[in-house]
């Protein structure tokens, strides 16, 4: 597949399509943890990251590794998402779950 990218010259618009994605499928994962769970488990995207960051280490793969770093540093990014979000909540932007205690 990265041979196929690499000769067509396509890595980086994969690399850029892919980006756009992974950090695209953050944002709502964002919203719906802190809706269902507040910043209880800011701890799990930091493992998220902290493993992501580790495999990119041992992955000899450019294409692979570059998107496992995008993904690592994805999750760290979520965790200072995830307390801005009860900021935003707070603002009225984004709604409270009534079944939640805050």
């Amino acid at each position: 597949m990265t041979d196929f990218l690499q000769q067509y010259h396509l890595a980086g618009l994969a690399i850029g399509i892919c980006t756009f994605l992974i950090i695209g499928l953050f944002h709502p994962i964002v919203i719906k943890v802190e809706y269902y769970t507040g910043t209880k488990y800011w701890w799990v995207f930091l493992l998220l990251g902290l493993v992501g960051g580790i495999m990119t280490i041992f992955i000899s793969d450019i294409f692979l590794s570059t998107l496992l770093g995008v993904f690592s540093f994805s999750s760290f990014w979520t965790i200072k998402e995830l307390f801005e979000q009860v900021d935003r909540v707070k603002k009225g932007w984004f709604p409270k779950n009534p079944k939640r205690k805050y």
